[in-house]
């Protein structure tokens, strides 16, 4: 058994990653904003620089998935500067605290995700991939380098993760869309969209706990897929009709950089250190995926 402190623990993955590592029977404290309320809940206020740094003694790892949802749009000037803050300074201020400490957590996973990688037409990407060009691309570079401050003797990974495939977050619109007879294809379909399962990105974390491996891991389906590849899944496990695909003119009108960002960047990805690592997926593949995320 281990000691685990998880921030975020209240979202899309939080929850079940929580869940899942008390059944197998850590010890997991959860950091939240608010007073607490229950056992195992410990007060902290990132935005103010505020953690008592025995929150964190005689952990043995520490779990960071805090940020704002990017899937929520418009990405105004001020959600923009949210989404921003929202990860810098959580990750910041757990990595410093970790660096103050005689004995630091042994193990840092830190949230990341891929657009890392930007719109990347026709390459081939994994994990060792270069920086890509955009908002996204430097939201994770400045995220991740908040996550390096961790001391030397904490192993920091930082979780690149998919778009996950679950009844919330990312991939929900898709899903409700479906649900009700508006089902498209965005833009030309021919876009490849890095997705991954809930329960795989959940047991990804969990098998990374215990690995070896330090800096960015790919957490994505084994089997990548396009946008019409995503698309027609959803279509036929709901046994709903596609329409006319959305162009990718009137995307950008009407969702501006968050619609190129979300629906038509191209991002070729495969998780080469994670499968490397002795991963084996539980959802292989795109269908595999949404037929567990609306069951």
């Amino acid at each position: 058994m281990s000691r685990i402190v998880v921030s975020g623990a209240s979202g899309l993955i939080g929850v079940p990653l929580v869940a899942a590592l008390r059944k197998a029977g850590h010890d997991v404290d959860v950091l939240v904003r608010r007073e607490p309320r229950a056992t195992g809940e410990i007060h902290w206020d990132p935005d103010a620089g505020e953690l008592d740094p025995r929150a964190l003694e005689g952990a043995d790892a520490v779990i960071n998935l805090s940020g704002a949802s990017i899937a929520r749009i418009p990405w105004t000037n001020g959600y923009q500067r949210e989404l921003l803050s929202s990860r810098i300074n959580p990750t910041r201020l757990l990595a410093e605290t970790m660096a103050g400490m005689t004995t630091p957590p042994a193990t840092f996973l830190s949230g990341s995700a891929i657009g890392f990688y930007g719109d990347r037409p026709r390459v081939r990407l994994d994990d060792d991939s270069p920086k890509g060009d955009g908002f996204l691309a430097d939201l994770v570079l400045a995220w991740e380098q908040a996550a390096a401050l961790a001391p030397a003797a904490t192993r920091v990974v930082t979780l690149r993760t998919s778009v996950v495939v679950a009844k919330s977050g990312g991939m929900a619109p898709v899903r409700l869309l479906t649900q009700f007879f508006l089902g498209s294809r965005f833009g030309s379909g021919r876009q490849f969209w890095p997705w991954i399962s809930l329960d795989d990105e959940v047991r990804a974390i969990i098998h990374l706990l215990t690995s070896e491996i330090s800096g960015p891991v790919v957490l994505a389906g084994r089997t990548p897929a396009t946008a019409d590849d995503v698309t027609r899944a959803f279509a036929e496990v709901l046994h709903r009709p596609r329409w006319l695909p959305a162009p990718a003119w009137a995307i950008k009108l009407g969702l501006g950089e968050a619609g190129q960002h979300l629906l038509l960047d191209d991002v070729q990805l495969q998780p080469v250190r994670l499968a490397a690592d002795g991963f084996e997926w539980r959802h292989p593949t795109i269908t595999d995926a949404v037929k567990a995320a609306v069951s």
